[in-house]
């Protein structure tokens, strides 16, 4: 489309039709540091499904004050996550699931009045305390929003029963298999196949009956699923919807059904 046939202005859609979501890249995983100096070091098998560092806990922290002071923790219904260790709908992957829990939980733990905690104490080795589900919305894993699938060690997933263990309070039974049965170690989910998977997510998102609701995931899952959208806005609002996201970077964003 051609910036002439872009029409400047607001658009208007009933709130019925509207869902809020806060999407969070996962805060700085190992895999990370040594990525950013040399690309290949993510095909290392030592960073299989990377943990946070001691930085990425403290953008974590950093996160949860802002959540909380804005009031944005009050007004989350549930937070969905990629399974992995990284850490609200969560993706399933470890990094996503501590930046999720450390964001949206319920703090500090205490034994036998909080009911089953988030996070059991020193989870993935992070010298961390445990995490109360205690005034925390619900979090969910779901397989939709992981990263690439394939090849990268650390984008690859434990088996659920370890992250039950770890993650006790969180929701696994939208995850159909024990092991990780979609990553594969010779084969890269193409660009077109996660963008496909990401629209096939937030078709799944807009199902839910919750209004407003935070993603935790993963920088080449959003990256590719966002830059499907803005093609009918003014180029710069374009190149705000794509831009790729910083760890623990968190953006509020609104989904329309134009049906």
């Amino acid at each position: 489309m051609q910036d002439m046939d872009i029409i400047p202005g607001p658009g208007l859609f009933p709130a019925h039709r509207c869902k809020t979501i806060h999407v969070v890249r996962h805060a700085q995983g190992v895999h990370n540091v040594e990525g950013d100096k040399n690309y290949k070091a993510y095909l290392s098998p030592e960073y299989f499904d990377a943990e946070l560092t001691p930085l990425g806990w403290q953008q974590v922290d950093n996160l949860r004050k802002h959540v909380v002071a804005s009031g944005l923790l009050e007004r989350v219904d549930l937070v969905i996550t990629s399974p992995l260790m990284r850490l609200f709908l969560i993706a399933v992957i470890c990094r996503t699931l501590q930046t999720a829990v450390g964001v949206f939980g319920g703090g500090s733990y205490t034994d036998r009045v909080d009911g089953l905690p988030l996070m059991v104490a020193n989870a993935g080795n992070s010298g961390r305390g445990a995490i109360s589900s205690f005034n925390s919305p619900p979090i969910i894993a779901a397989e939709l929003c992981r990263e690439h699938f394939g090849v990268h060690p650390c984008d690859q997933r434990r088996s659920i029963s370890d992250y039950q263990f770890l993650f006790p309070a969180i929701d696994f039974s939208l995850i159909e298999t024990d092991e990780d049965t979609v990553w594969k170690a010779d084969v890269r989910e193409t660009t077109e196949e996660l963008a496909a998977r990401g629209l096939k997510f937030l078709k799944w998102l807009w199902t839910r009956t919750e209004k407003e609701i935070a993603i935790v995931t993963h920088s080449g899952f959003l990256f590719h699923t966002l830059n499907a959208f803005g093609s009918d806005c003014h180029p710069l609002v374009k190149k705000e919807i794509c831009k790729r996201f910083s760890n623990c970077e968190l953006r509020s964003m609104v989904i329309v059904d134009r049906g």
